[in-house]
């Protein structure tokens, strides 16, 4: 087999340090990955071995460099990630996350779009008054709406954050838990509060729940009511009937914006009922002012290993539909 060798310059010290990371695992992971065999010879670094792997590690390294020389971090998930574009030739695409931070959180921590996906996301959500963000667990759908929701009320671009879901249990009886309805779904709304709480802090949260300023409640709770200057966020979307969905999206009053979420591959609805999910989506996509973001296993941002998990469960959902 033929051997293929590339050079390439990371421009200064910092910059190769900042790519290669700690102990060089970034390195260690491309070569891992790729097959490639890649040393540092002061401030180039050699790339060797079959050319198809050579080419995938080639592409991922230089576009690592340049997200390093704008001063990007360069982690274990961002290298995954650009080996996945890599393989499809989209290394550059990763080269477009150097721009613009989407929010701060209340310690300070810079919150930036970590994959193309996230970006395209975030930027309609900013255009549209409307956006659909479906895709699986761990790629940000949620967080980034809430995100986007704290910053759009601190610059007075929103009065109201409302945050709502529909209250249906994911193999789970409400019935059986303890007190009102509020009290039940309070659980399934963990992950809003759990983001309100780290982008506010926990005492501007409590004042801005109490003054009513963010309200989280149950679908139901939507019903008769026009939501104007709000941005409101649906989450768990796949979850809600063709007629919720209706009911929810003509809510939408002057100044407001909404973010519906969902992931149609975990819709716990009984049988025989359509997600509003998917119905909105197929009836809505030419409508102007409405987005629809489809995210997929590239975009999950958790440990890594989700991404596998989710690629490996998309990959037995679709062997079973062959059989059936």
């Amino acid at each position: 087999m033929e051997k293929s060798i590339r050079k390439i310059s990371a421009g200064n010290a910092d910059i190769l340090q900042r790519f290669v990371g700690t102990f060089d695992e970034n390195v260690s992971l491309i070569m891992r990955e790729t097959g490639a065999v890649i040393r540092v010879d002061g401030v180039q670094i050699v790339i060797s071995g079959a050319e198809s792997g050579v080419n995938t590690a080639t592409d991922a390294v230089e576009s690592l460099i340049e997200l390093a020389a704008k001063g990007e971090a360069v982690d274990k998930g961002r290298v995954v990630y650009c080996l996945e574009l890599a393989r499809e030739g989209r290394a550059k695409d990763i080269c477009k996350l150097s721009s613009g931070t989407v929010a701060v959180t209340f310690r300070g921590k810079q919150i930036k779009c970590k994959t193309v996906g996230q970006k395209t996301y975030v930027d309609c959500i900013k255009k549209d008054a409307i956006t659909f963000g479906i895709g699986p667990a761990g790629t940000g759908k949620t967080y980034l709406a809430v995100c986007l929701a704290v910053q759009a009320y601190k610059q007075k671009q929103a009065d109201k954050i409302i945050l709502t879901r529909p209250a249906v249990e994911a193999g789970e009886k409400l019935g059986f838990l303890p007190g009102d309805l509020q009290t039940k779904v309070d659980p399934y709304l963990r992950p809003l509060y759990d983001a309100l709480e780290e982008m506010l802090g926990s005492e501007t949260y409590l004042k801005l729940m109490e003054r009513g300023t963010i309200e989280v409640a149950p679908l139901a709770y939507m019903r008769g009511r026009t939501l104007s200057n709000a941005f409101i966020i649906l989450d768990e979307a796949q979850n809600t009937t063709r007629e919720q969905m209706k009911m929810f999206l003509t809510r939408l009053g002057d100044n407001s914006k909404m973010v519906v979420t969902g992931d149609i591959t975990q819709i716990d609805l009984p049988d025989g009922k359509k997600s509003g999910l998917e119905h909105a989506v197929s009836v809505l996509k030419e409508v102007d002012g409405i987005s629809v973001v489809r995210l997929s296993d590239k975009d999950v941002v958790r440990n890594p290993l989700v991404m596998r998990i989710v690629k490996a469960y998309d990959a037995d959902d679709k062997r079973r539909k062959k059989i059936d």
